[in-house]
């Protein structure tokens, strides 16, 4: 059952999600598309797409937190429906979900113990020894997932070169099995010294440890992270083994109800580096799904810049939750190895538990349409990072909640229309809106209700804005010079006024901008990549040593891709992540195809020193290089994706007709204004838009503000451009 009895269902198919779903190559999914379905859980909305005779039909529904499988079946069965199929003809069913995330947020995960190295139990909290902020005298770090009673440690030792020094004590293992009996763990993770050059003793105390206590997730750190960098290792493989037990169960009940309503193909899952894997490896690396629903997003966005040869992307992607921000150059979005959640403080790195995994680089804060607003003991208004979720959601949705939202100050501010908000399927009040914004925001600052809407929302606004700024800067990169693009049910509402703040000058709102990730799990391929580390020196090169190692490599890769990628060929890449000796962190280089040998080693530290060049501007000449982590990604053949004809002023441009007027709330003049109100649906290409103007589809809504000017492109995207560069 739907959360409060109320749903959103619509069917769309406008030329543009129609065009940019041909453009793909059929290798995508072999000769056919066929009918395929993908469904993203946010934390306020799960969102559906129906891709099924060159058109999509979408929905959304609200997350049911309790069972969430239950939203995504009732969704999915919304959009069956509107087209007729049932679950038996679906080819294949691709997910995404912030399950994982959640679960470590809000430290909802399984009983967890950890077993170390005899002396190393400290690890996690240890850390690098560093400070995040070393000023402040009370710093405070997230709390570790698994506190120092559930820590234990067993003799063992191997060495760097994987040699054994002391063998595992296997009756203290067995020992320590009773007491994590008595303490009822209900997850396990093994972390040994070196473990990722030599993983027999991990493994061996994983099989003493599942016959005595067969119920048990045991995740061992030299499959799921087998890298260097203890704590890093160490910390990924507890986040594993935490979130294990939760996700395996609700894939696990996913695919029973998918089964039961007569779905008898594969579930693919969305990783956190943007690529598809099958059901089974999400259960057994569910850690590997922590971004898996924002990365979605990022697909579709690099897509839509490559369709439009757009080379410098600021995707914003702002659902009922959080806003998620990524950074895109040359149509793919920017990559990382170990990213952070849970940070104890905003945008300062080491705040956060590390995660050592491919991942999609982007900002995630704690601002959604469900954001909190409230006073501070300064007076002053703060927004989220907590949430009202989808129960009982923000006030205006009446069902309970008594705090103020973002949602709730848009709608005070004529941003959303209630009779269209979620297609008209999802009733919101007004007036139940104006009277939380007054009593918790307004009366507390002398402020009328619209001005307290206003003030919640120039907030939020301004949280997104400086997050962006604070990315970019990190990354060296000029934001004013990217293109923006802003998809998400609450992102086409905000990426004007975020545009201003940022100076960015056009900003681009794809079609099914409501339900935008889960399009890009449309657009996902089916790949796997394995890391290992192997220390060696290029003048200390072992060719054999190496190719048996990238041999193992690759066949453990493509096993782990296979099941996703439906029979369609698979490709490998292979790479590894080199330093100047001595130096603290490693950049990738791309290694050459074939068996390496002995004269390869010259290209490898040219190609070394090239990319270098490209993060430092200089290379040092005849330095010793070193390699820490080996690299190979099996991945489907990439599609090939058409272009979408480039803009033009002249010709066939006509100005799209209005069907009503609006008064909405212009933060940049800093009054309310009259807004033409445009049906998306009845915009063709080439059409121009004024603003002020609100245009409303069933998903979403886009704020056209009085700076900006729009139009509809040839592929069906909105672009809004900044008045005084258009002129």
């Amino acid at each position: 059952m739907i959360s409060g009895g109320r749903v959103a269902g619509w069917s769309t198919t406008p030329a543009g999600i129609r065009a940019m779903l041909q453009l793909r190559d059929d290798r995508m999914t072999g000769s056919s598309l066929g009918v395929r379905l993908a469904a993203d859980i946010g934390g306020t909305f799960t969102d559906v797409v129906l891709e099924h005779g060159g058109g999509l039909h979408t929905t959304k529904v609200l997350t049911t937190t309790a069972a969430p499988e239950q939203g995504v079946v009732s969704g999915a069965q919304l959009v069956l429906e509107q087209t007729g199929l049932s679950f038996g003809t679906v080819d294949v069913f691709l997910h995404g979900t912030t399950l994982a995330t959640n679960a470590i947020i809000e430290r909802r995960g399984a009983t967890t113990a950890l077993i170390a190295t005899e002396g190393f139990r400290d690890v996690i909290e240890i850390a690098d020894e560093s400070r995040f902020d070393q000023y402040d005298v009370f710093i405070q770090k997230p709390d570790p997932i698994v506190p120092r009673a559930r820590r234990f440690t067993v003799p063992e030792r191997i060495d760097v070169t994987g040699d054994i020094r002391l063998a595992l004590d296997e009756d203290a293992v067995r020992q320590v099995a009773e007491q994590l009996k008595a303490n009822a763990v209900e997850a396990v993770a093994i972390c040994f010294l070196h473990s990722y050059v030599n993983p027999a003793h991990e493994l061996r105390t994983r099989d003493i440890l599942q016959s005595a206590l067969p119920d048990v997730s045991i995740t061992v750190s030299s499959e799921v992270c087998p890298e260097a960098r203890e704590y890093e290792r160490t910390s990924t493989a507890i986040l594993n083994a935490y979130v294990q037990p939760r996700m395996a169960g609700y894939l696990g009940r996913l695919a029973a109800a998918f089964a039961e309503k007569g779905y008898e193909n594969p579930i693919h899952l969305m990783t956190s580096g943007g690529s598809l894997t099958s059901l089974e490896t999400a259960q057994k690396f569910p850690v590997r799904l922590v971004e898996s629903g924002p990365a979605g997003g990022a697909i579709l966005a690099a897509g839509i810049a490559t369709e439009r040869d757009e080379s410098q992307i600021l995707s914003f992607d702002m659902g009922g939750t959080t806003a998620k921000i990524c950074l895109i150059e040359n149509g793919e979005p920017l990559k990382a190895r170990t990213f952070e959640v849970d940070r104890s403080a905003r945008f300062m790195k080491g705040s956060g538990l590390p995660v050592r995994i491919p991942v999609i680089e982007m900002v995630e804060i704690g601002a959604g349409g469900g954001s909190i607003a409230r006073i501070d003991e300064l007076k002053r208004i703060q927004v989220g990072p907590d949430s009202a979720g989808s129960s009982p959601g923000p006030a205006c949705y009446d069902l309970g909640g008594t705090e103020p939202a973002v949602t709730d100050a848009d709608l005070v501010l004529g941003k959303i229309d209630p009779v269209r908000f979620a297609g008209g399927k999802i009733p919101i009040y007004q007036d139940r809106a104006a009277t939380v914004l007054s009593s918790e925001i307004g009366d507390k600052l002398g402020l009328d209700v619209e001005q307290a809407a206003y003030g919640v929302v120039e907030i939020v606004d301004e949280n997104m804005a400086n997050a962006a700024r604070v990315h970019a800067v990190e990354r060296g990169l000029a934001i004013s010079q990217r293109t923006m693009i802003a998809f998400g049910g609450a992102a086409p509402l905000h990426a004007c006024r975020i545009a201003e703040k940022l100076g960015i000058e056009r900003v681009i709102v794809p079609a099914g901008a409501g339900v935008g990730s889960a399009i890009g799990f449309l657009h996902a391929p089916a790949a796997y990549e394995i890391i290992r580390s192997l220390y060696m020196r290029l003048d200390a090169f072992d060719v054999d040593g190496v190719n048996a190692l990238l041999d193992d490599m690759s066949r453990e890769a493509r096993s782990l891709a296979e099941p996703a990628a439906g029979g369609r060929p698979l490709v490998q890449t292979r790479g590894a992540y080199m330093r100047y000796a001595g130096q603290g962190h490693e950049i990738f280089v791309t290694l050459p195809n074939g068996p390496i040998a002995e004269t390869d080693v010259a290209t490898i530290r040219e190609a070394f020193e090239t990319e270098y060049r490209k993060m430092f501007a200089r290379h040092i000449p005849d330095a010793a290089i070193e390699v820490m982590n080996w690299s190979t990604i099996a991945t489907t053949e990439p599609s090939h994706v058409g272009r979408v004809l480039p803009d033009s002023a002249d010709n066939g441009r006509s100005e799209a007709q209005a069907v009503g007027t609006r008064e909405v709330f212009d933060a940049q003049l800093g009054q309310t204004v009259d807004a033409q109100v445009i049906e998306r649906a009845q915009m063709a290409a080439g059409q121009t838009i004024n603003g002020p103007a609100v245009i409303v589809e069933d998903g979403t809504s886009t704020i056209v503000s009085s700076s900006f000017d729009a139009h509809v492109d040839r592929g069906d995207a909105l672009v809004l451009v900044a008045k005084e560069s258009a002129a």
